[in-house]
């Protein structure tokens, strides 16, 4: 916080710094004198009639009326993680797209597979669209519609160079938030040091009718396999089980120096054996052949299982994604 040379707290923002990083301090509701302060920090994504809109690292969207400020600064970019590699959100989030086969508007990725996964099915707006922003999602709105699906676009919060802005905006026209996970990186060479893989694993270029059983997501099978194998050198983990079905799989994709893993699943009757974090190592081992150094993955918030695993291997967040849904289209006033 700001302190004047009497030693009393200062706001030194003003609505130009729309878009900077900021720490506010403001008084809790009701406040008076001798009241506690509560104190904010993240991305001023607006100020109109007299309220500050700021957007947290994890995407939480903060309204503060200007008369409750006691203090407020701009603030550098939110620190590097202390774990894994160093890594943009932008660099990251292209590695993660290449997993999958989009098109294009100006700078944004549309992805589209039918439906199987909100991921491949949604737009990854990393810089400009060509249009003005209204006309862009008229036209995603339109892409989406022409295949039978949903407008979905999948942003970020929490590092530099995401997305606070646009999420505001999507807000702002009446798109809805859906769902909130987190991408996770680590360095990969501690991953593939990981659990003893053993014998047991078998690595293949494509999913067998095993794997795909004990994959979750389900979909038509042309489909599901043109998803699950797209993207630079794509790697498939089977653990064999008993009468068929695999124990655990997982998949992943090597592109440059990253490795992205995804689909890592374990038979219920065999789950805590430390099974998942073998297929981890052993797609992670694959991964470093290929001349791979760093890694990343994707994670719900709710999944602490799966959290705490990855923890263990080295992983932290790097920043937070949500998907918008488009707002359902306005009924016809006529009736028609």
């Amino acid at each position: 916080m700001e302190f004047s040379a009497g030693g009393r707290l200062e706001v030194r923002l003003t609505a130009s710094d729309v878009g900077k990083r900021v720490s506010v301090r403001r008084l809790t509701e009701g406040g008076s004198p001798g009241a506690k302060f509560t104190d904010t920090v993240g991305v001023l994504t607006s100020w109109n009639g007299g309220v500050l809109l700021i957007t947290t690292r994890g995407g939480e969207q903060v309204r503060i009326s200007e008369s409750s400020l006691v203090a407020g600064k701009v603030v550098p970019a939110a620190p590097a993680r202390r774990r894994g590699p160093a890594a943009s959100y932008e660099e990251l989030a292209r590695a993660g797209a290449r997993a999958w086969q989009p098109e294009r508007l100006g700078d944004w990725e549309l992805r589209a597979a039918s439906g199987f996964t909100r991921r491949a099915n949604s737009v990854l707006p990393l810089g400009d669209p060509g249009l003005p922003l209204d006309e862009a999602l008229s036209r995603v709105r339109a892409w989406y519609e022409l295949r039978g699906l949903p407008a979905y676009i999948q942003t970020a919060t929490g590092a530099e160079g995401t997305q606070e802005l646009l999420c505001a905006e999507l807000e702002a026209r009446g798109w809805v938030r859906e769902v909130t996970a987190e991408m996770w990186i680590a360095g990969l060479a501690p991953v593939a040091d990981g659990v003893d893989p053993g014998e047991g694993i078998e690595l293949t270029r494509e999913p067998g009718e095993a794997w795909l059983g004990r994959y979750q997501r389900k979909g038509a099978r042309e489909v599901a396999l043109k998803v699950l194998t797209s993207g630079p050198s794509v790697w498939f983990a089977t653990v064999p089980g008993e009468g068929g079905e695999p124990d655990a799989i997982g998949r992943c994709v090597v592109d440059g120096r990253w490795a992205g893993f995804a689909a890592v699943e374990v038979a219920p009757s065999r789950r805590r054996q430390g099974l998942a974090s073998a297929v981890m190592t052993a797609l992670s081992r694959r991964a470093l052949e290929e001349g791979a150094s760093a890694a990343w993955l994707q994670v719900e918030a709710d999944n602490e299982g799966a959290r705490a695993m990855y923890g263990r291997l080295g992983f932290a967040a790097h920043h937070a994604y949500h998907h918008y849904r488009a707002p359902d289209p306005d009924p016809d006033p006529a009736g028609h």
